[in-house]
Formats: C-alpha cells, structure tokens, sequence
C-alpha cells in the first residue's frame, strides 16, 4: 500500500513540475520574446527586413525603389470557419481561385500554406481581408523598377524572397536588405498560432548611389539600340567612363530586359556583357603596343617601318591588313595608328619583344580583372608565358589571340586621355579622386592623344568625327569567335573621346556580328558619334567648349548690336539673332537656365520675349546658320 502512495505521490509532483516549468517559460518567452519552443512545434519563422534601401543615379534619381504589397496565408488547420473565409476572399479577389487554394492546402497536408503572394490590395480589400477567419496577412516592401530597361542589367532584380539575385542588388545585397527583425509562430495547446518576436534590434538598409547618369544612360541605351537593329547585329554594347575618376557614367548591352518581369528574358539579356563577356578587341588593342614602344624610348611617332605592300610573311604565315586593298610602302608609327596597320604594328611589337610588352600590357591591367563591383566579372585572356613564337606575338599585337572584355578597354585607355595613369573603374559615385597608377609618362599619353586624334581626322575613324569638337579615337575590326570555338563574321568597334572639354570622358562602342556592314569606321563609330555629339550638344557646359566658325562681318555688327540689348528683370529677353557668346553670357549673368539645338545664331526660343520668369523657368533655344542678304 505504502509502494502504491510513493508512486502515486511522485507521478503527481512529476505533472505539477511539468505544468510549472512550461507555465515558467511561457512566461519567461511573453516577457523576453526569446524562443524556447522545439522545432517542431514552430508552426513558421518570418525574417522581417527593414525597407531595402534604394537604388540611384549619381544625380540621387531612382532606378530601384520599393512598392508596398502584401502576402496572404493560412495556417492551414481546416474548420468550418477557414473553409467560409476561403470562399469570401476568393469572391473578394478574382485572381485568387478557391478551387486552387484548397488544392495547394491539401498538398501542404494542411499546413502552413501560402494564398498569394507580393499581391497588391487597395485600402478596402486590405481591412476585409485582415477581417477574415483563418486567414492573415501581412505587408511586404517589394521592389519596382520605375525607369524598366534602363540600366536594368547594372542595376539587376531580386528574387521574391527580397534577394538579390543579380547586377548592384546581388553585389550589394547585404547592405540593402539589412539585417531583419525574427518573428516566429508556435502551436499553442489548442492549436492556435502564437506569435512571438525576437528582441534583437534589425540593422538599417542602405542606399546605393551609383556613378551612372541616367540622362547619359539614357542617350546611350537609345542609338545601341538603334545600331544593332540597323545593322542586324545578334547584338552590342556601350559605356562612357570618367578619364579621371574611374566612374561609369554608363554602361549597357542590347538586347536588354525590363526587371519588373525578369522571368520573361532570356539569361543572355539580363547580363551585362560589356563586363562578363570577354572577346578579340582588334584593332583598339594597337595603342597599347604603340604606347609600350613609345615609353620605351624603342621608337618615335616619325619612325619609319616598311609595311611589305600589304603581305608579310611570318614562320608560315602571311600577316595582311584588315583592308585588303591596303599595300603601304614605309609608314611613320604616327601613320601606322593612323591607317591601322597589322604590318606595322607586328613590325614595332617585335621591336618591343613579348617579354617587355607583355610587362606594359599588365599594367594596363590586361588579362586582369578589373574590380569593378559586379559579379562575373571576366579576366580575359593574355598569353602567360614568359615567351612567346612570333607568329602569336604578331597576332596578339593588333588584337588578336589575346581577348578583353569592354570594362578592360575601356579603362586602358584612360591613360591616354588623363596623362598617364590608370584608374580602377567603379560603379559607385565618388566624393574623393580615386587611386592613381603610373603607367606611361605624360609625354606618351600626349603623344598616343595626338596620334589618335589624327586617327579620326585624316585616317580610319573619319565617321567618329563631332563637329565644333575635336575627337580622338580608334576603330577595330575584329574577327569573332562563335559558340563552337570557330572565327564566324566580326565585331565591329570605336573606342574614343572628345579633346580639351575640361571633364574628360571615354566612350567605347562594339556591335557584335553585324550583317549590314561590318568595318569599325562605317558601324561603330557612327553610333559613337551619335552618343558623344548628344552629350556634347545638350550639355551646358560643354557647349560652351564647341569651336565656332571664322567669323564674318555681319556676326561682328550682331554681336555690336546684341550688346546693347536691354530687358526688364523677371522677364524673359528677345533673343533671336543672338550668337552663341553673348546669350550665354548674358543669361548666365541672369541666372537663367538653359537647354540649346544647333549652332550659329538664335532663331528660335521659348519662352517667348516679354513672358515672366521664375526660378525654375527652363529656356530652350535653336541655333541656326545665318542667313546672309
């Protein structure tokens, strides 16, 4: 009897301690919010991130933002009263069919179950969904991409579970999602969700300022798009770079994808090729050899190198020039650059020998990775040996056998446009000048400049040429390798840069297999000099750089006259027949704001003379020539 009492007595303190010790932690989680449940009564965890951080231009414009919608759910135990609900929200919202969201109940075996997801409510179907039985929801910040294709495969897309999954929002996932806030929901005795949340305090997000300037990107994105589809192009690619500071001030390939519907995009168009997709540069790639050559004292811009008419034989093979009807005699390394020689610059790289140009080629961060924020990022390919035969040495002179992706070219010529140095290119705004290297002298880089400034004017890049600016620049033709490892068609390009404009800029244009056309000079460089003239005419500062015509007598009486002109403060003056020198002067002494066409003289403006003007009043004004009686 004494045996039964014992037991009896010590499974009733086992159930008293028990209740007590699960009163305790129910206790201990209501004030602490600490979780102390098993795994397996957690009925679902929820990470809450505070709003992603932004997106933006380097003029702090958007190009990610968030949108509020919301996720709805069911915890999915079956009563009469979930079932109703059902219905009702299935009536309420159209999109959402009953007959579906019973069928994804029973296959979570009813358990917790999503009902729809990052779906958009107004304010009355919000209140009456929160209303129903069995049924939650919760808001979600989800991302909208408010200018669609515009520097989409820079700035890339998340995933529905607020991950980057590529471009900016995967490199820099971490700093704009921020650390979340843990909500998890347990079972209670009646099988009632608890919710219980962690006291640990999330991290902020933070916004992303690129270097990009969208009215850059989008001129830039506009004539890609246009050159590929007029020359039937599988497709091409384009970026400007600051000279000084290393920052793309836009970047894009075509074909492109809107990231507020990814899914719907092949992969290929949701890359940004200029920086992952490496190729032969062709032609481009000659400045380098010729700057080693320079730096090294080994030749001059007058030296002289005989061009073998068009046919040089090296170890088996014959090296020709990219245009067959070429057959020079003696050309000057100034002449060489300048009509795009193979032969002459094979000549200069054997001079040079591989071992000492392949020393300046890695300064020039070819074969190298660049840095750049991006993911995917390729090194290229640069023969490694300490040697080489010259038959490889000849192609990898003029730009081929050896592959760069657009990101590597474009900031190889850096050098030559800032007097010498290379700088790491970034998507990122600067406040600060970036690192500086050293790799040719100032006195190279002016030369290379020089040299390709007569490339445009008198030699192979002829169409890159921007009137009332002086444009530096080189075309390739390069022969392509397709997907089977085979050289099939070309890639057409023009690397180049407006001279003495103050703030320096490269543009780079490729389009790859075109099928109308196919030479840099008649593909590339139109598309270059349709980006770069539309930065250069629209632009304020740069307007004012343009050189103007010889002047006539009639534009000195103008100008005689225009100076005399009077107006009222806070009303907008007579400018037609005003030249160029004097409006500026005289509305930027005003303080009034401007857009301007053309060039020659005003013949036309809005707003018109005698209207008010307030501070934000924009002046849009056309120039054109003069007409003399």
């Amino acid at each position: 009897m004494k045996i039964k009492i014992t037991f009896a007595f010590l499974f009733i303190a086992v159930l008293f301690t028990s209740v007590v010790v699960k009163a305790f932690y129910i206790q201990v989680i209501n004030r602490n919010k600490l979780i102390t449940y098993s795994n397996s009564q957690v009925i679902r965890t929820k990470k809450i991130y505070p709003k992603r951080g932004q997106i933006l231009d380097r003029n702090m414009n958007p190009l990610a933002v968030n949108i509020k919608r919301y996720n709805i759910f069911t915890y999915g135990k079956k009563t009469q009263a979930t079932l109703e609900s059902l219905k009702k929200l299935s009536y309420k919202l159209d999109k959402l069919p009953y007959e579906k969201i019973i069928k994804n109940i029973k296959a979570r075996k009813n358990k917790f179950t999503w009902i729809s997801r990052h779906i958009d409510l107004n304010k009355e179907q919000y209140s009456f969904v929160k209303k129903l039985k069995g049924i939650e929801v919760e808001t979600q910040f989800s991302r909208m991409y408010p200018n669609h294709e515009l520097a989409s495969q820079l700035v890339g897309f998340v995933g529905i579970d607020n991950e980057g999954l590529s471009g900016i929002e995967n490199y820099f996932n971490k700093e704009l999602k921020g650390k979340p806030q843990v909500t998890k929901y347990y079972r209670d005795a009646k099988g009632r969700p608890v919710k219980f949340e962690s006291d640990l305090i999330p991290t902020p997000s933070s916004d992303i300022v690129l270097s990009i300037d969208k009215n850059y990107q989008a001129i830039l994105e506009n004539y890609l798009k246009e050159g590929v589809l007029k020359h039937e192009a599988i497709r091409g690619g384009a970026a400007i770079m600051d000279a000084h500071s290393g920052e793309i001030l836009a970047i894009a390939n075509y074909p492109t994808y809107d990231p507020n519907n990814y899914s719907s995009y092949k992969g290929r168009n949701r890359k940004l090729s200029f920086v992952t997709d490496p190729f032969e540069p062709g032609s481009v790639f000659k400045s380098l050899t010729i700057a080693s050559g320079i730096n090294r004292n080994i030749i001059k811009e007058d030296t002289n190198y005989f061009c073998e008419r068009g046919k040089f034989k090296v170890q088996n093979h014959y090296i020709k020039e990219s245009d067959s009807k070429s057959n020079h005699e003696w050309l000057t390394v100034k002449d060489i650059l300048k009509y795009s020689s193979n032969i002459g610059t094979t000549k200069i790289a054997f001079d040079i020998t591989y071992p000492k140009l392949k020393e300046d080629l890695d300064k020039f961060n070819i074969g190298k990775k660049t840095g750049i924020q991006l993911k995917g990022e390729s090194r290229g390919i640069l023969e490694q040996k300490p040697n080489i035969d010259p038959l490889r040495l000849s192609n990898i002179s003029f730009g081929q056998g050896v592959a760069t992706t657009g990101i590597q070219m474009l900031a190889s010529y850096a050098p030559f446009v800032n007097g010498g140095y290379y700088i790491k290119p970034t998507f990122l705004k600067k406040n600060n000048p970036s690192n500086k290297v050293r790799v040719v002298s100032a006195k190279t880089a002016k030369k290379v400049k020089d040299m390709l400034v007569e490339a445009v004017e008198d030699g192979t890049g002829k169409n890159a040429k921007v009137k009332y600016f002086t444009i530096g620049g080189k075309t390739s033709t390069a022969q392509r390798i397709d997907d089977t490892g085979k050289y099939n068609g070309y890639i057409s390009g023009f690397i180049g840069f407006p001279v003495g404009i103050g703030k320096d800029f490269i543009t780079f244009v490729y389009i790859d297999n075109p099928k109308k056309g196919y030479y840099g000079n008649t593909v590339a460089a139109p598309i270059f000099k349709k980006i770069v003239s539309s930065i250069l005419y629209k632009n304020k500062a740069f307007n004012k750089l343009a050189k103007t015509e010889p002047s006539k007598k009639t534009d000195i009486v103008r100008m005689k006259r225009s100076g005399i002109r009077r107006f009222k403060k806070g009303l907008m003056p007579n400018l037609i027949g005003l030249d160029k020198t004097t409006v500026f002067e005289l509305l930027d002494k005003e303080d009034i704001q401007y857009n301007t066409k053309g060039f020659g003289v005003i013949v036309k403006q809005f707003p018109a003379p005698g209207q008010k003007l307030s501070k934000n009043t924009i002046v849009d004004i056309e120039f054109a020539a003069p007409d003399y009686e």
